[in-house]
């Protein structure tokens, strides 16, 4: 006969709730490694050929805990292919390939162009308003290629307010794996050969179709905006070098 487990909390004859303490290193487990995976979705691997390194005893100073969750967050996150541990050498950042990349921008325009068809129907007239004044600060005094790093920034928040609007729980936690690589790529892309431009019409072209509620036309115009970056790499093996 098996033996029922024991649960983490019971209800003594008095009523009230009998907790189990959580252990600290498992606490601290999950704790490091959100905020670790938070950290690496924000660094620019991308802009620089140079690998990048993070150092166990340094996230443990910074994070003020002990190796042990450290080491435990950095493996969850191996087995999501954020990061590879190398024998006296640290822990690497992993990049992808061309190749890599350009799947991944296929699945964002998949994911994102599902987004925003869910939008179209549960975002609110002021949420899709807000997506404008992202934008607000460039106009012909203020333009957005000469205020590259700017605009990088609005890109980005435009592009994960988009998939925020959707509603779903599900689809933001999905593009979270996939954000770390093509926003990288976004950034070094967008200032060449007048994508910048290109970039901010189709934007508009978005927000309108979201203010027009016209989920057809919203859906076609976000993934052909994404599937141009994927063109754009595919044809640009350079940004690899």
């Amino acid at each position: 006969m098996r033996t029922p487990q024991r649960p983490s909390a019971v209800a003594d004859p008095n009523g009230s709730l009998s907790l189990e303490r959580f252990a600290p290193e498992q606490t601290y487990k999950t704790k490091v490694y959100a905020a670790l995976k938070q950290a690496i979705v924000a660094m620019d691997i991308y802009s620089s050929p140079e690998q990048s390194w993070l150092d166990e005893r340094q996230l443990s100073e910074k994070l003020g805990v002990s190796r042990t969750p450290v080491r435990e967050a950095v493996a969850m996150l191996e087995q999501e292919g954020f990061l590879k541990s190398m024998p006296r050498r640290g822990i690497m950042v992993l990049k992808k390939t061309r190749r890599e990349v350009i799947e991944m921008i296929q699945a964002w325009a998949a994911l994102e162009s599902m987004a925003v068809r869910l939008a179209t129907e549960r975002a609110s007239d002021a949420d899709i308003a807000e997506l404008r004044h992202l934008f607000d600060s460039f106009d012909e005094a203020h333009k957005p290629a000469d205020f590259l790093s700017e605009y990088s920034a609005a890109n980005i928040e435009f592009h994960q307010t988009l998939v925020k609007l959707s509603g779903s729980d599900v689809l933001a936690d999905i593009t979270s794996n996939i954000l770390m690589h093509v926003r990288g790529i976004r950034q070094i892309t967008i200032g060449r050969d007048d994508r910048i431009t290109r970039s901010m019409a189709d934007h508009l072209a978005i927000i309108e179709a979201l203010e027009r509620r016209d989920a057809d036309a919203a859906e076609r115009l976000s993934r052909d905006h994404t599937l141009g970056l994927a063109k754009y790499v595919e044809d640009h093996g350079d940004i690899f070098d």
